[in-house]
């Protein structure tokens, strides 16, 4: 990491823009203190989500489960939570 005056940054930006370039990473200052960092661009590729949806389905994980009952989200029993569990 290289650490160069704004004053001097200004004439040579060229320069330096090919460094940065080459992988280099350069830190502009004004009075001493840092302002910018030059880093090379990346380039924002985004989401791909086939590839994630691929990944999911080979891990077999589904985005679905494989089935709900009809009666899913129907009232459970007064006494369904004090059945005793069965010990088998």
């Amino acid at each position: 990491m290289t650490t160069i005056a704004l004053e001097k940054a200004a004439p040579g930006l060229a320069e330096l823009a090919a460094r940065v370039e080459g992988g280099e990473t350069i830190v502009v200052t004004r009075d001493g203190k840092p302002v910018l960092d030059m880093v090379p661009h990346r380039h924002a590729r985004g989401l791909d989500l086939e590839a994630g949806e691929a990944l999911l389905r080979a891990r077999g994980i589904s985005r679905t489960p494989g089935f709900i009952a009809d009666d899913f989200d129907a009232p459970l029993p007064e006494d369904f939570l004090i059945q005793p569990l069965s010990e088998s």
